[in-house]
């Protein structure tokens, strides 16, 4: 490779890591960290300015990207609170971060094709797609060991049950950090009410 080519990849490469890291800026212009499995707390940016979001009495989606400090699983909640599906996704590589915040699910598609990465092969890459910002990122069917390009993958069985299940303007959550302790809490609290019907139960036995 001759000096000026060389150049000319380094300028290249400089430019797209510009873009990478305003996109990075962009993403995290507000940090969603859950209070308990229907409450959230939002911030900006610099984790100042904190409001409250209550979801109780709504269906949601929590994604807990597949990021380091956070789960890498998806969440179905339903109005009750109960924490009824749980997956392992994948979600945006660096500088391509899956965008934080509460957002709304805008439209749902059976069959979809991506418009900007299309499969050259011609087949469908974003069926059962749950698309939640209008920059096209999307909870799909795809392939939870691979990075995205911003979208999240799910596989076959969580996101087929979850696309019967979702309607449209239903909240999706995409924080990073963890939710998986609400699950091990209802886990906890089943376990403990199953104990506590058992022992009622040996007691009328007894009487």
């Amino acid at each position: 490779m001759n000096r000026r080519l060389f150049l000319s990849v380094l300028v290249a490469s400089i430019a797209l890591s510009s873009v990478s890291a305003l996109n990075f800026k962009k993403t995290h212009n507000v940090n969603v960290r859950p209070l308990s499995a229907t409450t959230f707390e939002v911030t900006d940016s610099k984790h100042e300015n904190p409001r409250i979001v209550d979801l109780s009495g709504k269906d949601f989606i929590v994604v807990s990207v597949r990021e380091p400090g956070s789960d890498g699983e998806v969440y179905a909640v339903d109005r009750d609170g109960t924490i009824w599906w749980r997956g392992k996704i994948s979600s945006g590589a660096p500088g391509l971060e899956t965008t934080n915040g509460i957002h709304k699910l805008l439209l749902k598609r059976r069959f979809h094709m991506s418009s900007s990465h299309p499969d050259p092969r011609g087949i469908n890459n974003m069926d059962f797609e749950l698309l939640f910002t209008r920059g096209g990122e999307a909870l799909h069917l795809g392939n939870n060991r691979a990075y995205s390009h911003g979208c999240v993958h799910v596989p076959r069985q969580d996101i087929s049950a979850m696309f019967k299940w979702a309607k449209v303007g239903m909240p999706i959550v995409v924080m990073r950090g963890h939710y998986k302790q609400f699950v091990d809490q209802e886990v906890a609290q089943f376990q403990d009410d199953m104990h506590n019907y058992d022992m009622l139960r040996r007691l009328k036995d007894v009487d």
